[in-house]
């Protein structure tokens, strides 16, 4: 005898078949072995009593605030839990629902479909990109005099350039280039310097290397001098936040783009208080209306990667949680891209100075990939292939591909 706790889809897959189920039972009894947990945010308590009453008539239940029975407030959150079977049922009654349900049935049953979905293509000028078997790793190379984590290191074009043809030959699948640090209390970098640093080696990277290219950057003038000599991908903390220019590049350059989560800026961004009231909630939130924004300006939404942003205006306990729930983010049915590498959560946990959190950053890498990352962002490539390959053994990614 044994507890089988909460299995994936493939995981329950298997044990129906290793019962020896009739393929028509598996049909059945599969959306019975899913358990889920849909969190919503403001509503009335009108609503969430109707919703909480139809979930228990089928057998599931619907959490709420003490109060929201009496109604003596206003509003409450809830969360809606069940088998996928139940929920579905559930999505089912609510479309014949007064008061605004009919349209939460629908968003629902829209997260739900996004939340299944795992196969991508991203398409630069150059390539079509196929996200969702292997998890692509991602190499850094920081162009700048003062990154908490090489600042210095590559003091020439020439040695940033090897290096990162020495990330190709490790196995990198794409190459990120940044010419401004974004460590906590850094300051800007004037867009003349910026262009200065990551221009040019662009352009060499471009004439010496098959792999796509991703620019990090927060200014449309930098990316677009970097799309201009061969860049492919634009990475964007600010998540088009900080240059109102930013998303009509991206859209009529028809790059893939990166937004990022960040609250204020890499100046403040860890000063004052880091506490939120819904961590998952308002980074989701925050990362679909980054979304709309962009789509409203002509990106198109398939070119979209999302990254939650660790280490960017989180407490380390913050940045650990969202590793460990990283799968609350596959609701926003985009790939998934994580940067946790050499990051200061880690060094608190280890003791170690950057250069020396080889070892945290693969145990981090390791929760993003079994959690649903789909990109890695990482600066030591050979030691993290390596991790990643075997990530994507447990997770059950390398047998998909």
């Amino acid at each position: 005898m044994r507890l089988i706790r909460n299995p994936s889809r493939n995981d329950a897959l298997r044990e129906l078949q290793r019962v020896g189920v009739d393929p028509h039972g598996i049909a059945a009894m599969l959306p019975k072995m899913e358990h889920f947990i849909i969190g919503i945010e403001g509503l009335t308590c009108k609503v969430a009593n109707i919703m909480k009453q139809e979930m228990l008539s089928i057998g599931g239940d619907v959490a709420v605030a003490r109060g929201s029975v009496d109604c003596t407030i206003e509003t409450t959150d809830a969360l809606v839990m069940g088998t996928l079977k139940q929920i579905h049922r559930f999505i089912d009654k609510l479309a014949s629902q007064p008061f605004g349900l009919r349209a939460l049935a629908e968003e629902m049953k829209s997260l739900l479909e996004r939340n299944e979905r795992r196969k991508f293509l991203l398409i630069t000028p150059r390539r079509t990109i196929d996200i969702g078997g292997r998890t692509l790793v991602m190499g850094i190379i920081n162009a700048t005099p003062d990154s908490f984590s090489n600042g210095g290191k590559y003091d020439s074009m020439e040695n940033a350039v090897e290096a990162a043809l020495r990330m190709e030959e490790d196995g990198a699948d794409m190459i990120d280039v940044g010419g401004e640090s974004t460590r906590p209390g850094s300051d800007p970098v004037p867009v003349e310097e910026e262009i200065r640093r990551v221009v040019p080696l662009v352009r060499a990277l471009a004439a010496r290397t098959e792999l796509p290219i991703s620019v990090d950057t927060t200014k449309s003038v930098v990316a677009k001098a970097a799309i201009g000599e061969g860049a492919e991908m634009i990475n964007d903390i600010s998540a088009l936040r900080f240059d109102p220019g930013m998303a009509r590049l991206a859209a009529s350059a028809g790059v893939p783009l990166v937004m990022m989560h960040m609250r204020g800026i890499p100046k403040t961004m860890q000063q004052g208080s880091l506490e939120y009231d819904s961590l998952e909630g308002e980074i989701i939130g925050f990362l679909r209306e980054r979304i709309d924004f962009a789509v409203r300006a002509g990106v198109d939404e398939e070119n979209i990667v999302l990254d939650p942003g660790i280490g960017f205006g989180k407490s380390g306990e913050d940045n650990c949680r969202l590793l460990r729930r990283l799968a609350d983010f596959r609701c926003l049915g985009r790939p998934l891209l994580v940067g946790p590498s050499r990051k200061g959560f880690i060094g608190r946990v280890t003791g170690d100075p950057p250069r020396e959190r080889v070892e945290g950053t693969a145990a981090a890498v390791t929760a993003a990939i079994l959690g649903g990352a789909s990109i890695v962002r990482v600066h030591d490539v050979a030691f993290m292939k390596k991790v990643a390959a075997m990530a994507d053994e447990i997770a059950g990614l390398r047998e998909q591909t």
